[in-house]
């Protein structure tokens, strides 16, 4: 396949993609870390409808140790820039939580950058993002794979997620990131309990009162796997949970999130496609499901709570653009 990322409709949540070239992947056990084999993954998953493609070369699964920077670079940057090259119009992100990696495969052909550590991993990741001018996702993060469950503590999940990635957000914005170039992820299954993680799905609008497209990332993961499970029994495997995934992209959709980051992408698209034809039968998007995640004409708000209005100069429609067009990634406001 050559061809391009058709824009989505307006109004419906896009569906990343996810190719992981590593071979300690909780969810599909290193089968595309073959370079030429992640390519064919990659471009199998824009055929069946992938707005945006996910390109990582770390494991970021509880318990899961680094790889060398330049393990990581060489499992990375060829398969971006094959897959930049038979499909140019592809909008492409690159999960990594060094700096190094981002900027070559920028160079390869990113246009965005996905951090889980929202910046905390490598102090020249922010600085970078601003100069090279692509898109950022900050996650909320409180630690590396290798014991971040030890740092599942809450007294209250929701504002404290909520307040912590604000400060992320914050130190983006300073480092000279464009807001509107800017999405945040509440790191569902990152430092989080099963609990935690539906307390944030109950309450995404939450995060997206911070004020920015909101990424939805629960595919596959362990939470997944014990919904409906007798207390005490296995957990269902990482490939039998897509249908659990669809169901919560639905809710993240509803919510309001910018996109959906997931392994199977026909059975998403089919479940997003259902919430799209709801809302068509009730004349659009509901009012409360914008960018900003407030009703239309309402103001945002801040972590707090407190009411904001657009102060960094985006308009409605540039937010609008945003939300709805990965491919502003590739040409900024046209």
């Amino acid at each position: 396949m050559t061809g391009s990322v058709a824009r989505p409709r307006e109004g419906r949540t896009l569906v990343m993609g996810v190719v992981n070239v590593t071979p300690d992947s909780f969810s599909d056990g290193g089968r595309f870390l073959p370079t030429d084999a992640a390519v064919a993954h990659g471009l199998h998953l824009l055929a069946e409808g992938a707005d945006l493609l996910d390109i990582g070369g770390e494991s970021t699964r509880p318990g899961a140790h680094r790889p060398s920077l330049d393990e990581e670079l060489d499992r990375v940057v060829p398969v971006v820039a094959a897959l930049a090259t038979a499909a140019p119009d592809a909008v492409i992100s690159v999960d990594t939580m060094r700096a190094a990696v981002a900027e070559a495969a920028v160079a390869a052909g990113a246009r965005i950058v996905n951090d889980v550590s929202g910046g905390l991993a490598d102090a020249q990741m922010l600085p970078l993002v601003a100069r090279l001018g692509v898109g950022y996702i900050a996650m909320h993060w409180r630690g590396h794979s290798a014991d971040m469950q030890t740092r599942a503590v809450y007294a209250e999940v929701v504002p404290e997620v909520c307040r912590e990635l604000a400060t992320r957000r914050d130190a983006a914005l300073a480092a000279g990131i464009a807001p509107e170039r800017l999405i945040l992820d509440p790191g569902l299954g990152f430092a989080k309990l099963p609990e935690h993680n539906w307390a944030l799905i109950a309450h995404l609008d939450q995060v997206i009162a911070l004020g920015h497209p909101v990424l939805f990332a629960a595919s596959r993961k362990g939470f997944l796997g014990k919904v409906g499970r007798p207390v005490g029994a296995d957990p269902r495997p990482a490939d039998h949970r897509d249908v659990a995934t669809a169901a919560t992209s639905v809710l993240a959709a509803l919510a309001g999130a910018w996109a959906v980051r997931v392994h199977d992408v026909r059975g998403t698209r089919d479940a997003l496609d259902v919430v799209q034809a709801s809302w068509a039968a009730t004349g659009g998007r509901p009012s409360t499901a914008t960018p900003d995640g407030t009703p239309d004409g309402a103001p945002g708000v801040t972590a707090d709570g407190t009411p904001e209005g657009l102060a960094d100069g985006t308009t409605d429609t540039d937010r609008e653009r945003l939300f709805f067009h990965p491919r502003f990634f590739l040409h900024g406001r046209d």
